[in-house]
């Protein structure tokens, strides 16, 4: 497992694993503006703060796989 985590890092960091990395970074940059929003505005009531932690990082784990369904490797 490791093993195939190098050689997709070492592909990453050469340019070859992804077919339009600027797809790839739009939609993960909309996905932590949503996150990091939602943190914000969550952060501002009067709860404890691991509560917006936890709230922001499972919306945000819940929308990454539709904004990156049409993703594609080369």
């Amino acid at each position: 497992m490791l093993e195939i985590g190098w050689f997709s890092a070492k592909l990453f960091f050469k340019g070859k694993l992804l077919r339009d990395p600027i797809y790839f970074i739009q939609q993960t940059a909309i996905g932590v503006s949503i996150g990091f929003l939602l943190l914000v505005l969550l952060a501002q009531a009067e709860i404890p703060f691991w509560l917006p932690v936890v709230i922001s990082s499972l919306v945000t784990g819940m929308i990454m796989p539709f904004l990156l369904k049409d993703f594609k490797m080369k």
